[in-house]
């Protein structure tokens, strides 16, 4: 939904900076030449802003989902734009426009961006809009789905009824233009004859494990049984998508080590003057197929001769005051780089697990030894979505994201993940997710 809506208004906006470019020379006459003129130099401030959208979370619908939201954040929005515009016309003066043409082009923009966003968020909670749902079990996945579709009321969902096995008169009733099947016991509870009649007279039909996917961006591993493993052909993939993706992250790990090596060189006096110990922290680290690699890091805590333990929470007296700004900022895994080189790890990947984490994680998390179908990366999909884990919870809720990126990987998720990756370098802040699911873990250990 956001990539879609992040395209959809880079287009209008294009059409509207132009529209106000080309109202600017009014009454003058407007000819073809004039408007292909238009055209052009309107490119620059609809990327700049879409960019900037972005970067501010304006198509991320868990966070802005009211116009109340999105009048909150466009402010310092439209000021990141401006900004990046400013950095391209210096950079490009020649599609630089008059300030009378783009002040005419942002008031266009505005014009267009605000009521169209406007009436999404009001069609989206309207009766005539929603979309019937009817989950199927009453078990802990169907609870987990109930409550995902309660935190996106974006979605457009309107849960009609939570049924048993036996849907009766429950179908006729409710009209569900969608039945999503989150039954514990498949195969013996499961009334085909029934939603084969539905899907029939046009009601979508979904497996739960596949719902709270879609959903969530994650698996629902407790939920998933051998043969969705054995039979998906996603987990398997193309020699072409690997390929792919390891060109890509060699070529980015060269430059970037090329690019960055002035700023790794402050890095590195500010780590030795901040404190006494060794300029890297180098660790044993699980790769793909469970080969063993040392992982290279800047050092950011304190060192000491005690046993410590792996889970960030119980090292933050640890931390040095270098230490948490490259934390903070994810500095301290540049030197990864070199890994990415040298085959160890890619750039985008499930994080590589320390070795003495692969007794405890084996026998706790479902589907543990899957994380070793791909290598390991400097950024991933958990790593966007949750950061930190601080316990063997979070660390199951981290494969869940990490089973999901094996299952999905390709090159245009890979994108997204380095985009938000640089999203949070660049402001400093994780995401919300890890929050939302303390909170969850919080709200149902007082149940």
């Amino acid at each position: 939904m956001g990539l879609t809506r992040a395209l959809l208004e880079a287009v209008l906006l294009w059409i509207s900076a132009s529209a106000g470019i080309v109202l600017w020379k009014q009454p003058a006459p407007v000819g073809w030449a004039d408007l292909l003129v238009a055209l052009q130099h309107a490119v620059a401030p609809a990327l700049c802003f879409v960019v900037s959208f972005y970067y501010n979370d304006l198509y991320d619908a868990r966070i802005v989902h009211s116009f109340r939201d999105l009048a909150m954040r466009i402010p310092q929005a439209f000021g990141v734009g401006f900004m990046l515009l400013a950095a391209c016309y210096t950079v490009f003066p020649d599609v630089r426009i008059s300030n009378g043409a783009f002040a005419m082009s942002v008031m266009a923009i505005l014009s267009v961006l605000l009521p169209l966003r406007g009436l999404s968020y009001t069609l989206m909670r309207r009766r005539p809009f929603l979309e019937r749902v009817l989950i199927l079990g009453r078990g802990p996945l169907a609870e987990k789905i109930l409550r995902e579709v309660a935190v996106r009321p974006y979605l457009g969902y309107e849960v009609t009824d939570v049924a048993d096995e036996q849907l009766g008169n429950i179908l006729e009733a409710t009209h569900a233009d969608r039945i999503i099947v989150a039954l514990a016991e498949r195969r013996a509870r499961l009334p085909v004859r029934q939603l084969l009649d539905a899907r029939i007279n046009g009601s979508v039909v979904e497996d739960g494990v596949d719902a709270y996917e879609r959903l969530t961006g994650k698996i629902a591993i407790e939920s998933l049984t051998p043969s969705n493993l054995i039979f998906s052909p996603d987990f398997k993939k193309s020699r072409f998508d690997l390929a792919v993706g390891r060109g890509v992250s060699l070529l980015i790990a060269i430059f970037g080590l090329i690019f960055s090596a002035p700023f790794l060189v402050l890095i590195a006096m500010a780590v030795k003057l901040d404190s006494k110990g060794p300029l890297f922290f180098i660790q044993e680290r699980l790769g793909r197929h469970g080969k063993r690699f040392k992982l290279v890091k800047f050092r950011t805590m304190r060192v000491v001769d005690c046993p410590t333990s792996e889970w960030a929470n119980d090292n933050s007296d640890r931390i040095t005051r270098v230490g948490k700004w490259l934390r903070k900022f994810r500095l301290d895994e540049l030197p990864q780089f070199v890994n990415v080189i040298h085959g160890d790890m890619n750039l985008v990947g499930p994080r590589p697990h320390p070795v003495s984490n692969l007794e405890l994680f084996g026998e706790e998390i479902p589907y543990y030894s899957l994380r070793a179908a791909v290598r390991p990366g400097i950024t991933g999909w958990a790593q966007v979505r949750l950061g930190y884990a601080n316990n063997l919870e979070e660390e199951t809720e981290k494969m869940r994201y990490d089973l999901y990126y094996i299952k999905r990987l390709s090159f245009w998720l890979d994108v997204r993940i380095l985009f938000d990756t640089v999203k949070i370098v660049i402001f400093g802040r994780g995401s919300e997710s890890l929050d939302a699911y303390r909170t969850e873990l919080a709200t149902e250990a007082t149940k």
